[in-house]
């Protein structure tokens, strides 16, 4: 039986700790994200072993994506809303410490993945201290839009990588409608300065062809300008479904843009309402447990998902049934059943943070494989394209890289150490193909605990040996 926890005190936001200790003591440590954040990181490998069809029933951790807007939301609120199955990963950390470094009131339960949050409707309380974001592109995009609303001066850092992502973009987007914020060293990504006073609204434009993420920060603090909101998109808009992401969670809490297109977005002036919102599992961490059925012929059911999740990488088990698969579609799940793998050719914009995940099967594939599309991946935690191709590389593949996206030629496979690069993405979608390949090491596994500390675990689970 799920227990929430306790109800944060009603005193004034801005008076009380960022999370109620009464919850649970120990977690005083664990929850120090910027404070612990190079330990949880250790360098490290880890052998991956061979496995017959792997068969099982996973249920993945709740949504990234989906928890940190969630959390935006409830931040924003009036009063308190309670988010059930929440993930629990170091981006969903760093977002948590930097919301309660404002003074937002949270409520953490682990354990029972549930988080309690008192909104500040607006009214953020002013850091002394830097906030820091690790290599979070969420925490950092969102949190850069969150901070204009406030009333002093703010300034954000993350991780070496960190400093290499864009931000620029959204900074421009954000001044056009009354902030001042920089990137402080000059280069368009931060550390960024906010010398925040409220937002005051009206037009702006923002680019849509590096990250979605842009348009998803300035979309949700919209509400709490003075002057109502429009903002025009620039150029192809990718990962469309992050942003359909972005209003569903809004809407869920009380705000409804006006849509045109997906090019222009008008945002009431209005206050996000408290609720009970419930996280569905991420589609994403899913995409691994879909590929191993793929690579080895198996059988998974995935728990919790379906075709029609606010997460446009469930759409996967699409690829994987135009190269060969079986997909079953349950109430509540997904199931993959592996079979003979042919290559194809597919544009990934819209699921790009599979694209890894698609390299590593289309090893297995008859025939070649082109992925397309996802030239903004060169901006995340690393550059995957290259990264990918890489790797691929050192395991036997002919790899060409494109400027939008990779052929893969699958040949004769070979173990090696993959290099992950701090990126939990590389780690869990090249771990995949050790599956079949005996030798296949993973550098820093550690990494995973970005979005899925337990993954390696979930994935024994279904293995066969």
């Amino acid at each position: 039986m799920r227990h929430a926890p306790p109800a944060p005190s009603p005193t004034a936001c801005h008076a009380v700790p960022w999370y109620d200790r009464a919850v649970a003591a120990p977690l005083a440590a664990s929850l120090s994200v910027s404070a612990a954040y190079a330990s949880n990181h250790v360098a490290d490998s880890l052998e991956i072993r061979t496995s017959a069809p792997v068969a099982g029933t996973v249920h993945p951790p709740g949504s990234k994506s989906i928890t940190n807007r969630a959390l935006v939301c409830a931040a924003l609120a009036e009063g308190r809303s309670t988010l059930i199955g929440a993930l629990d990963s170091d981006d969903t950390r760093l977002m948590v410490e930097a919301l309660g470094q404002l003074g937002v009131t949270l409520a953490v339960d682990l354990r029972d993945q549930v988080i309690v949050v008192r909104g500040c409707a607006g009214e953020f309380a002013s850091s002394p201290g830097e906030l820091f974001v690790g290599h979070s592109g969420t925490t950092a995009r969102f949190l850069a839009a969150l901070l204009t609303l406030g009333h002093g001066t703010f300034r954000m850092d993350g991780t070496p990588r960190m400093r290499e992502r864009p931000i620029g973009d959204l900074l421009d987007a954000l001044n056009q409608l009354g902030a001042e914020a920089r990137s402080v060293l000059g280069t368009g990504c931060p550390p960024i300065l906010v010398r925040a006073r409220g937002l005051a609204g009206g037009q702006t434009t923002v680019r849509g062809d590096i990250s979605s993420q842009f348009l998803s920060g300035l979309l949700m603090v919209s509400p709490h300008a003075r002057e109502q909101v429009e903002i025009t998109v620039e150029g192809e808009l990718v990962s469309k479904p992050y942003v359909r992401m972005t209003l569903a969670v809004m809407a869920a809490f009380g705000i409804h843009a006006r849509v045109d297109g997906l090019r222009r977005f008008t945002v009431p002036l209005a206050q996000y309402q408290a609720c009970n919102y419930e996280i569905e599992p991420d589609a994403s961490a899913a995409s691994y447990f879909f590929a191993a059925a793929a690579i080895t012929g198996g059988k998974v059911t995935v728990a919790g998902l379906s075709r029609t999740s606010l997460q446009g990488d469930v759409a996967l088990v699409d690829v994987l049934a135009r190269m060969g698969c079986r997909v079953e579609e349950g109430p509540q799940s997904l199931t993959v059943f592996g079979a003979p793998l042919r290559g194809l050719e597919v544009d990934m914009n819209a699921i790009s943070d599979t694209v890894p995940t698609l390299a590593a099967v289309a090893l297995f594939a008859t025939g070649p494989t082109t992925i397309t599309g996802v030239r903004h991946i060169r901006h995340k935690e690393t550059d995957r394209i290259a990264a990918v191709a890489t790797e691929l590389r050192k395991l036997g593949a002919v790899v060409d890289e494109l400027d939008d996206g990779l052929r893969i030629n699958p040949m004769r496979l070979r173990g090696t150490t993959i290099e992950t690069y701090d990126d939990h993405r590389m780690a869990m979608a090249m771990s995949l193909v050790g599956l079949r390949v005996p030798g296949v090491i993973i550098s820093d596994p550690g990494c995973t605990a970005k979005t899925y500390p337990r993954f390696f675990r979930d994935l024994d689970s279904i293995c066969a040996r």
